[in-house]
């Protein structure tokens, strides 16, 4: 019997299924704890997102600004549709999306920066939009990323908490479910961490 040719996604794109499969895969791994799991599924996860950014930008007015969370829920949704995504990998699933969607904003607003400055002619990872109305955007984007990396040295469960939150869309419910730590906690976790990035980059904009 001849072999099922690759189906096409809705934007024609032949290798949509595939990444989508890895993906799940990879997700399945996480689960079970193998190491390394989480470092293999972030970069399928971000090709995956930076083609749904780029396809969405392409479609909306100039000016546009991304909605990362609904981009986040809708690939999570697809995922569920097309290949069947367990219930179980749903908490997986948006710890490694938002902390994919924090790089993919950090690596474009980089890109805008040095190009901005001529010191790059490569094209940007997204090539038919752009995520930032302005320099001040790129600059808090920046400045937001310095700042969660002293977050993460200094209060790691907080940082993934701020990330979760601020990237993926998700509830302090379902956060506090995935660290398998109560409401509470997770509430007082996202306190701290606003009350710290609010004075860290606040303190580094007004340096500018």
């Amino acid at each position: 019997m001849a072999a099922e040719p690759p189906r096409i996604g809705h934007d024609g794109d032949a290798n949509l299924d595939r990444a989508g499969s890895e993906i799940t895969r990879g997700l399945a791994a996480l689960r079970r704890g193998e190491a390394g799991a989480f470092d293999r599924l972030v970069p399928l996860l971000y090709d995956e997102l930076r083609r749904m950014a780029r396809g969405r930008l392409r479609g909306e007015r100039s000016g546009h600004t991304l909605d990362t969370t609904a981009l986040v829920h809708e690939s999570y949704l697809r995922l569920v549709t097309q290949h069947g995504l367990k219930p179980e990998d749903r908490a997986a699933f948006f710890a490694a999306a938002s902390n994919t969607m924090r790089r993919i904003l950090v690596d474009h607003a980089r890109s805008r920066r040095r190009q901005k400055r001529g010191g790059d002619l490569s094209p940007m990872p997204l090539e038919d939009g752009d995520l930032f109305p302005s320099e001040r955007a790129i600059d808090e984007t920046l400045a937001l990323e310095d700042a969660l990396g002293k977050l993460e040295a200094a209060h790691p469960r907080a940082a993934r908490v701020f990330e979760q939150r601020l990237f993926g869309g998700l509830e302090l419910e379902e956060i506090a479910e995935a660290e398998g730590i109560s409401l509470r906690t997770a509430g007082r976790d996202w306190q701290t961490a606003r009350a710290w990035l609010r004075v860290v980059v606040g303190s580094d904009l007004d340096g500018r």
